[in-house]
């Protein structure tokens, strides 16, 4: 995941997601503002973690119209402030 700052509660950026497939690469982008950010657990088993379960960053965002979206951050995960994607 590259991002070149800290996730701020209440700071609007722009999440960009690429999923590689066989025939290219798919892209997803969601702008919205932070509402929450940190590693939460999945209902995964994971020998040798905390409670034995895959934690993942996820970023909590909130659209202009209100829906609330949760982003898992991976390597293929490109995080910008919305005002730098803006311009």
């Amino acid at each position: 995941m590259e991002r070149n700052f800290e996730f701020e509660v209440g700071r609007r950026v722009r999440v960009v997601q690429q999923i590689p497939r066989q025939s290219g690469t798919m892209t997803t982008r969601v702008e919205g503002v932070v509402a929450s950010y940190g590693q939460s657990k999945t209902g995964s088993w994971y020998a040798h973690s905390k409670d034995k379960k895959l934690w993942l960053d996820r970023v909590e965002l909130i659209k202009d119209d209100g829906e609330r979206v949760v982003c898992n951050l991976d390597q293929y995960t490109h995080v910008e402030p919305a005002e730098a994607a803006a311009g």
